[in-house]
């Protein structure tokens, strides 16, 4: 699909009295004119346009001129070594008839114009308008996959992080469940220790007063 700022598309501005095939002088007369030319997309600014070949066709590009209703400036694209069967129309001004032909191109030179198409872009207010309040785009349901996939790496991140302090602590549980006989072997001795000496004989020694 040709886009604006395309190397291969070439958007020339010429002023002319009527409609004037691009291929008037490399006619191919072995090649048809484009069918079913649609125009899709509509938006305030910008348009799609598809068509179809006829099969065997040997097509290498297209040509499409755009022209404003009642306004002798067209628009001239073209692109070559492409099979693309669509172009997109930008820049266009809002609440605006437009009418769009399509060419073939071959090596030969180019097929006859299409059948014009007319179409007329909306008005700011319109399009937001028609827009329901409910609507959602593939652009917003994109946004919102984005920050769903984000908001669950975070909670993966959290819930490791929650399961290495909780492997950590039982670490740290087991090594002081572990030194506690230790403990309690180091008390009793020091326990024993620190008791009152006994008398050789048995008796208790007696300060003498």
């Amino acid at each position: 699909m040709a886009e604006p700022g395309s190397s291969a598309a070439a958007v020339v501005p010429l002023l002319l009295l009527g409609f004037l095939s691009v291929s008037s002088v490399n006619a191919d007369p072995l090649l048809s004119a484009p069918l079913n030319v649609t125009i899709r997309e509509i938006e305030v600014n910008s348009a799609m346009v598809t068509w179809e070949i006829l099969e065997g066709d040997p097509v290498i590009g297209f040509a499409i001129t755009q022209q404003k209703k009642d306004v002798r400036m067209l628009r001239f694209i073209q692109e070559v070594n492409t099979t693309t069967r669509s172009c997109a129309l930008w820049d266009l001004d809002e609440d605006t008839e437009y009418i769009v032909h399509v060419q073939s191109i071959s090596m030969g030179g180019s097929s006859p114009p299409s059948e014009p198409v007319l179409f007329r872009t909306p008005k700011e207010s319109e399009k937001m308008a028609s827009k329901s309040p409910d609507e959602v785009t593939m652009e917003e349901v994109g946004q919102a996959a984005q920050l769903r996939a984000g908001e669950l790496i975070i909670i993966v991140v959290v819930l490791i992080m929650w399961a290495g302090v909780i492997v950590l602590f039982c670490r740290q549980y087991d090594i002081i469940k572990d030194n506690e006989p230790n403990n309690n072997k180091d008390k009793a001795k020091n326990s024993s220790e620190c008791s009152t000496p006994e008398h050789p004989q048995g008796g208790l020694l007696r300060s003498n007063v």
